[in-house]
């Protein structure tokens, strides 16, 4: 005997078998409780029985058990064209100013160049980049701005005093970031000597104040529209 259904309801598989009368140890059944889909089940029910010493039930509901569809990924991207109202601090090392100048400048245009009003940026100028680290944690905190461009311009000299103020300036940009929670853009040169420093500063290197401008543009919109 056969049997076909359509269920809207998912079952594992059922099986009894029916031994001799005298011999219960032939006695054994399984059953599997069902799980209920909303999806309705197109797989066959099939119901079978034998007899030989004594009598074999076989009972299959099977389903298509088939994943459910992912939700579509999301990309948050920051926007260089969505910066009405982003606000933006410049903070400068004046040591070796006639390289962070041109970072600076590079800087500013590069705000122009993408909407960003004059009045929404501060430049806060510092003896060294030594110090950038902690004057742009005070100016994340204050809640003020939506992103902090670091710029500075450390070369090697004859002693190992470059290391450890290239590496200050590096670790202290970093823990601005984290400890304000506003995007702290490393603009800092490390560069062995000034013809490297001035090549990056304007020269056959590009401008870095200026890309580094971009990445605070984009950044500052990433939190600002997508990471609130």
């Amino acid at each position: 005997m056969a049997a076909s259904l359509s269920l809207t309801a998912a079952c594992t598989q059922i099986f009894v078998h029916r031994g001799h009368p005298h011999h219960r140890h032939d006695a054994t059944a399984i059953i599997r409780f069902p799980v209920i889909q909303r999806r309705r089940s197109t797989s066959p029910l099939s119901f079978s029985s034998s007899s030989s010493l004594g009598s074999h039930l076989q009972f299959v509901v099977e389903s298509d058990h088939r994943p459910a569809r992912a939700a579509a990924v999301r990309h948050l991207v920051g926007s260089v064209t969505r910066t009405q109202g982003l606000r933006f601090a410049v903070v400068v090392s004046r040591f070796n100013e006639i390289v962070t100048k041109q970072l600076l400048e590079g800087a500013l245009t590069t705000f122009n160049n993408y909407s960003i009003e004059e009045e929404n940026i501060d430049v806060v100028w510092v003896p060294g980049s030594f110090e950038i680290g902690i004057v742009a944690t005070r100016l994340g905190k204050s809640g003020r701005y939506n992103a902090i461009l670091c710029i500075g311009a450390v070369i090697r000299g004859d002693t190992t005093h470059y290391d450890a103020v290239a590496n200050s300036a590096a670790s202290g940009v970093l823990s601005a970031g984290l400890n304000s929670g506003v995007p702290c853009i490393f603009g800092v040169l490390t560069c062995d000597n000034m013809e490297q420093a001035l090549n990056r500063a304007g020269g056959k290197s590009g401008n870095k104040g200026a890309e580094a401008a971009l990445i605070a543009i984009e950044m500052a919109s990433l939190f600002e529209h997508n990471l609130k």
